[in-house]
């Protein structure tokens, strides 16, 4: 898998409602999880949080988390207001605090994001118009994660399907 789309405006490729799939993977335990959903890219409203001084979007994941055979509801808010770059984007936690930058430019980013001792890094690939994936892992005295998300841009014209991508094994 060499070739990735590369992406011009990373904020208006991810508008709009993607289906999610995602493994976790303990590394240290060999636990591992699945996590199906969706996340939704929508225009950033006044959260309340101060004044906005950019447009961004809100992004709204929710879904079900199966880990060692016990599903639970699972769900997260980030917000994805425009980078400092044309095109590019500066994602945050649903509170405001800085998570990381996202480029797109070339279809394919990593990006890191220290949280007290443990280390995340992220691959972002876009493979298509409709297909994006990130790889997260994890590392660090707490933690020792893999966590591979693969998004697939919901067919909102219902006169045709979407085939879903597979990650090769």
């Amino acid at each position: 898998m060499g070739e990735f789309r590369p992406v011009s405006d990373v904020l208006a490729y991810l508008a709009g409602s993607w289906r999610v799939e995602r493994a976790v993977r303990d590394l240290a335990s060999g636990a591992a999880g699945h996590f199906t959903g969706t996340t939704v890219f929508e225009p950033l409203e006044d959260t309340g949080l101060g004044p906005l001084r950019e447009s961004g979007l809100l992004h709204q994941e929710s879904g079900t988390f199966i880990w060692q055979g016990t599903p639970r509801p699972a769900e997260r808010t980030l917000r994805f207001l425009p980078g400092q770059r044309p095109g590019t984007a500066d994602v945050r936690f649903s509170d405001g605090r800085p998570f990381h930058d996202l480029d797109l430019t070339s279809g394919r980013y990593v990006a890191d994001h220290p949280c007290s001792a443990d280390l995340y890094r992220g691959e972002f690939t876009v493979l298509d118009e409709h297909h994006w994936r990130t790889v997260w892992c994890v590392a660090g005295p707490a933690k020792d994660l893999v966590l591979t998300t693969d998004y697939t841009r919901q067919n909102t014209d219902h006169t045709r399907q979407d085939t879903a991508y597979r990650p090769e094994d």
